[in-house]
């Protein structure tokens, strides 16, 4: 019986050891976590104190100070049972505080001078400004790299340069990330990337879109291939979620590299003047290989892409006009695939209001220019319209609106630019919102005045037939409801690839004064006639096609309108078509001409 007490008693004591052992390693580690966290401050930072830190581990621990801090440590150490399981958690939790607090400035108050020196916001006042107050759940914000080459073992910062999580955008759900350019220049690792990684599949599962700000130097060159394959996964939850989730890319400084084809990937890319930029190789590079002086705004700035390029999709001047604009324009579009547009439910413009400035509207004379967009904001919900790529190929007009509070797009040929022709940058620029518009759900509302493509060898040589039939196709591949207005001209192969009725249009409507026809009467003439009694001639043809009663007989225009009904047989039309239900033939994916 003493035996086996005795044996209990020393078991006892052995697990009384081992617990003591176990206690005693995690506070070593803690202390060790301090010091290692002190000196990468003592850095970017103040200057860091030994004596500082001996103090607060004397509130912490009740060590008490008699010689050099470490003899002191080492003796109380030995001379108690070591810390108690209070003392840690209290120690944990000033600790993580501390953390935390780090996180949230980010590279240091230093950097955060910089960046508001350069004029813009850190990727946190981003956020908060984007989303509802206090709405914001993050992600992650302890994450650091796991990288120890060239001495990046000492620079750890929490988050490492990426605040991930979802919030609200005016009262509905949005994923976020927006990248820190105060933490080693915003350049992406690999757990930055798995921070993103994060946030994409999340909106995946829920169906909801994400919203990135980009402020990146690029790929983190002491990483090597483990960034680029961070790269590389985004890459691929772009293409994943393309078509299923609103992706919204906003520029708000430096994005170079292979860290440009993220965004492109995206569904709408947006600039800040001045301050942003991209490009696949910068200034020095292009200096190098093609002998060509340019800046970093004249190769990749916001004017370069929103007017020359059509990369990105809009600017605004400064961070905070552009957030304002991006809460606005999310208000547009649908969270996912699966749900309609969304409605504002305080609409109050009537479907019924005539719209008299339409009636006079259109010259007599077709060869005199007008401002499409006086259509468009006159038809509208309180003329409301967001336009998309306003500054690129301005001979055609795409963007978002309202009908009775729903959301609709809008494609519009614009006479005040090339005659409203269609070239390949317009082309181009249609058949994108036309189909993002489709895969999401979003009606499509096109006035029509076209007089045809743009003639030319630049166009010809640089392939307008393969470009322009990406409308073609974007328009005939679309099922969502379309209801096409032609205002005036409708000529040749450009009637048909403005969402005519041969193209499944559901609705087709023609004002009085429209022309419906291969070509204008003075161009037909002369063919046909071989220049005989032209003047003759030409009445003849005019009254006959110069109009749209052919189209209509042959019910490819559904009615002959009253330019002021205009809005409320719009109205009418989506009302009826909500419900329509039209299915492609089933596929692996179509083959558009890229």
């Amino acid at each position: 019986m003493v035996r086996r007490y005795s044996n209990l008693i020393n078991n006892f004591l052995l697990m009384k050891e081992e617990v003591k052992g176990f206690f005693q390693q995690i506070f070593d580690s803690l202390i060790e976590k301090r010091n290692r966290r002190k000196r990468r401050r003592r850095k970017t930072r103040k200057s860091y104190s030994p004596t500082m830190n001996f103090s607060l581990l004397s509130r912490n621990f009740g060590v008490v100070r008699h010689g050099h801090p470490g003899r002191c440590i080492a003796r109380s150490l030995a001379s108690s049972s070591g810390p108690t399981p209070t003392q840690i958690k209290t120690a944990f939790v000033k600790d993580l505080e501390e953390e935390k607090q780090a996180a949230l400035l980010g590279g240091g108050e230093r950097r955060v001078e910089n960046q508001h020196k350069k004029g813009k916001l850190t990727a946190r006042e981003r956020l908060e400004l984007l989303l509802d107050d206090g709405s914001f759940r993050e992600y992650d914000m302890y994450k650091s790299h796991r990288c120890t080459d060239f001495g990046m073992g000492e620079e750890q910062y929490p988050g490492d340069g990426v605040v991930t999580g979802h919030g609200l955008i005016n009262g509905r759900p949005c994923y976020v990330f927006s990248q820190d350019f105060t933490v080693f220049g915003g350049s992406l690792s690999e757990t930055h990337a798995e921070k993103i990684m994060k946030v994409m599949d999340k909106a995946m599962l829920t169906g909801t879109p994400v919203v990135g700000l980009n402020d990146s130097g690029g790929a983190r060159i002491q990483e090597g291939v483990a960034s680029l394959g961070g790269y590389a996964d985004v890459f691929q939850a772009n293409v994943l979620a393309s078509g299923v989730i609103p992706q919204i890319s906003m520029i708000m400084g430096p994005c170079a590299g292979g860290a440009v084809y993220s965004p492109a990937m995206t569904d709408f890319i947006f600039m800040v003047e001045d301050t942003s930029y991209m490009f696949v190789t910068g200034p020095d590079v292009v200096k190098t290989v093609t002998h060509e002086e340019v800046t970093q705004e004249e190769l990749g700035g916001a004017k370069t892409h929103t007017s020359k390029s059509g990369v990105a999709h809009g600017s605004f001047a400064n961070d905070v006009e552009a957030i304002r604009q991006l809460r606005r324009f999310y208000e547009f579009l649908p969270l996912n695939n699966t749900e309609g547009p969304p409605v504002r439910e305080d609409a109050s413009d009537s479907r019924s209001r005539e719209v008299p400035l339409l009636q006079n509207i259109v010259p007599d004379d077709p060869n005199v220019p007008y401002d499409m967009k006086t259509i468009v904001h006159g038809v509208l919900d309180d003329g409301d319209f967001f336009e998309i790529m306003k500054d690129y190929a301005k001979n055609i007009i795409v963007g978002f609106g309202r009908m009775e509070g729903k959301t609709v797009g809008v494609v519009g040929n614009q006479p005040n630019a090339l005659a409203g022709c269609l070239d390949i940058n317009a082309s181009t620029k249609a058949a994108r919102f036309v189909r993002f518009c489709d895969a999401f759900n979003i009606p499509i509302v096109t006035f029509v005045d076209v007089p045809g493509f743009l003639p030319g060898t630049a166009q010809e040589y640089s392939g307008i037939i393969r470009q322009g039939a990406k409308l073609l196709y974007a328009y005939a591949e679309a099922t969502v409801p379309k209801i096409t207005v032609i205002t005036r001209k409708a000529y040749g192969g450009a009637y048909d690839v403005m969402a005519s009725k041969h193209l499944r249009g559901d609705v087709n409507y023609a004002w009085p004064g429209a022309e419906i026809a291969v070509m204008g009467a003075k161009g037909a003439v002369e063919i046909i006639f071989r220049g005989k009694n032209i003047e003759e001639n030409t009445l003849e043809y005019s009254k006959k096609f110069a109009n749209p009663m052919s189209a209509a007989r042959r019910g490819f225009v559904d009615d002959i309108i009253d330019p002021q009904t205009t809005r409320m047989r719009i109205c009418e039309d989506l009302e009826i078509l909500e419900n329509k239900k039209l299915e492609n033939p089933w596929k692996k994916h179509g083959n558009i001409p890229l």
